[in-house]
């Protein structure tokens, strides 16, 4: 792909002049591709200006490794200031909504964050480390059942996420396929904007009931905690439905993360092999795969500089939207030697899959061990498993926020 450049005439800061405006056309990426667009950014310095396929204007864009993360943890860089002005983005929707968490900054962001902390935290994870076991191998078993060949992501990929952050979440299992639905037209640019903002009003609808009916709950689910905090006047109901939309949609990224992981243990025999006959590698092995494989399109939400902030010799100005690139970040040479091969020995290993600073991925704890059960579930109940089409027959979502494979058709 080749990028076209626009030099912005006005006014330009320092920095500016010598930094063209890069014209980022998002393609629909199979595999593990590394979007090459980004790859070229990434050469060009650690400090770009891009224009993405939607919204207005440009934005600065940042890939070095501790760019990102102080990007990321300063608060000169407001996620709240969004809401002031139009940002370019990638998807035509996530029109940035006022109260919601992703668009929070300290102290209301870490106060609504405070309010499920104890459902997400390592010790609220374990708890339902049993249940999502049993669960996953209730799936496993209707798949041996059932028998080869199947579709990996629909028989297992999809239903076993679901079924975990609904539980986590305290969504009746009667409501698990409304809740998907939902979440496939929030989490893709390719149904138009209407499309995806109307699903993601139904899911607020359906969270403001739930969240209500448990005002002053006892449970340990993350409706109702929210729910009691509500009652006791810590948050507010549309603070409340604006965060679980936000844990529920992250809840199903866990869907395509570990498809493209799959995918990539399946086309790479060697890997797999050394995950089968060497359990014990498996958990740093995974988060090894986390940092490797990108796990979205482009870039995710900006933040607008508050004050005039200087990153390695480029002037960012008070009021410039900034972008933070982590896949960019996880192949830093600088932090990781030799990033583009996957070393499960790799120690240690501090990617940023999950994001930095305050709006680090509130899930990460779950979404590893989703990962974790997964991988020990299929590896030693599958020994055989292995891709039912040539690796360029698997389909991948076309525009997927979330990358990962349509379809994983397997045998075993």
């Amino acid at each position: 792909m080749t990028l076209t450049e626009s030099l912005d005439p006005a006014d330009e800061a320092p920095g500016e002049a010598a930094c063209p405006v890069r014209h980022w056309e998002v393609p629909d990426l199979t595999g593990v591709d590394f979007d090459p667009t980004l790859a070229e950014l990434m050469r060009e310095g650690p400090v770009t200006r891009i224009q993405l396929p939607n919204g207005e204007g440009w934005a600065w864009l940042v890939t070095r490794y501790d760019d990102v993360r102080m990007v990321a943890n300063d608060p000169r860089f407001s996620r709240e200031a969004v809401m002031e002005q139009p940002v370019t983005r990638l998807a035509p929707h996530f029109i940035p909504d006022r109260g919601a968490v992703g668009f929070l900054d300290p102290p209301d962001h870490t106060r609504l964050r405070r309010s499920v902390a104890s459902a997400l935290t390592a010790k609220g994870v374990e708890r339902v480390r049993e249940k999502a076991r049993r669960m996953l191998d209730e799936i496993v078993d209707e798949l041996v059942q059932d028998g080869p060949p199947a579709d990996l992501t629909a028989t297992v990929l999809s239903p076993f996420p679901i079924a975990v952050i609904c539980e986590v979440m305290g969504v009746p299992a009667a409501d698990r396929h409304t809740m998907h639905l939902w979440t496939q037209l929030i989490l893709s640019s390719s149904h138009g904007r209407e499309v995806s903002e109307r699903a993601k009003r139904e899911m607020s609808a359906y969270f403001g009931d739930l969240i209500a009916l448990r005002d002053g709950s006892t449970g340990e689910d993350v409706t109702s905690l929210l729910g009691a905090a509500v009652g006791r006047g810590e948050v507010t109901l549309e603070e409340a439905v604006g965060l679980a939309v936000l844990l529920q949609i992250g809840g199903e990224a866990v869907t395509n993360n570990s498809g493209q992981m799959f995918y990539l243990l399946l086309t790479r025999p060697d890997l797999l092999d050394r995950l089968r006959t060497e359990p014990e590698i498996r958990p740093r092995a995974i988060d090894e795969l986390l940092r490797y494989i990108p796990h979205r399109s482009a870039v995710g939400l900006s933040r607008i500089a508050r004050e005039d902030v200087d990153i390695k010799g480029v002037r960012i100005r008070a009021g410039d939207a900034i972008y933070v690139s982590y896949l960019a970040a996880n192949r830093d040479p600088g932090v990781f030697r030799d990033p583009e091969t996957i070393d499960f020995t790799r120690s240690p290993n501090p990617h940023v899959s999950f994001g930095f600073g305050p709006h680090y991925c509130p899930g990460g704890q779950l979404g590893r061990l989703e990962e974790e059960l997964l991988v020990d579930a299929l590896l030693d109940r599958l020994p055989g498993l292995r891709l039912a089409v040539p690796p360029d027959q698997v389909p991948f979502r076309k525009g997927a926020l979330i990358r990962g494979p349509e379809a994983l058709p397997v045998t075993w």
